[in-house]
């Protein structure tokens, strides 16, 4: 699943192309709003909230968001108009067409047309964004530690917590900070500095880098043990939790 530096991504690439032009064409493929039409509308811009996408519409009918969440496979193309499109036209999901410019939703995982006023409200369960300009690394911390036996791994990855991060940036952040990843939120030795660090590496995007101490490795990338990979989270919701047992030793 994309984590929110991908999501913020997405959201720029969105917002450069379709900010400030009006749209010819829209089609949202999904029973709920498959009649819905935002033709004239103006897009007023996109932005990301944790791993949600929100591209704000200003139509005659109202002032509306269209939030998109990419899930595990989706994605958000920008093409001209006529471009081929790079996947099977039964995989879009929403398509918002202007004059000189046509994007595309593919495979989708969630896909809502809302009243701008409800933004925040529907929002609302989220925990800080990392990545965002009200950023609240107090309200973090509270979050966090309001669960103090929660395996640190799970605690980073609940988006009720923090926004934005996932299975990526909670095993490289863990594993630069030395915390194995089952150790319970109370116990981090120095739980401010492994927020902030997770903040740094989201917005520098350290996953491009491609460049991973753990995460998707055999053998650590500083001493060469080999990687362990545990299961964790509820029961028929685990994810890989990579780590070094050398150097993130459980305590």
């Amino acid at each position: 699943m994309p984590e929110g530096d991908a999501v913020r991504r997405t959201a720029r690439r969105l917002d450069a192309a379709l900010t400030g032009q009006v749209l010819t064409r829209t089609d949202l493929r999904v029973p709920a709003f498959a009649t819905v039409d935002l033709s004239r509308g103006e897009v007023v811009g996109t932005r990301s909230r944790g791993k949600h996408l929100l591209t704000r519409i200003d139509h005659e009918s109202g002032r509306w968001t269209l939030h998109t969440h990419l899930r595990m496979d989706g994605s958000w193309r920008v093409l001209r108009p006529g471009q081929r499109w790079p996947k099977p036209a039964y995989q879009a999901r929403a398509v918002l067409s202007t004059a000189s410019v046509q994007a595309v939703g593919f495979l989708l995982g969630e896909v809502d047309l809302w009243r701008r006023s409800e933004e925040e409200t529907r929002l609302a369960y989220l925990g800080p964004d990392l990545l965002g300009p009200d950023w609240e690394e107090p309200e973090a911390l509270r979050r966090l530690l309001a669960a103090p036996e929660e395996p640190v791994f799970e605690a980073l990855r609940d988006q009720r917590k923090l926004a934005g991060v996932g299975t990526i940036y909670a095993a490289e952040a863990l594993y630069v900070t030395g915390v194995h990843p089952l150790t319970p939120v109370g116990s981090v030795p120095d739980l401010e500095r492994l927020v902030r660090r997770t903040r740094q590496m989201l917005d520098a995007e350290w996953s491009r880098t491609g460049r991973m101490w753990v995460y998707g490795r055999k053998a650590c990338r500083r001493c060469g043990t080999t990687v362990q990979v545990l299961r964790v989270g509820p029961p028929g919701q685990e994810r890989p939790a990579y780590l070094c047992p050398a150097c993130q030793p459980e305590r």
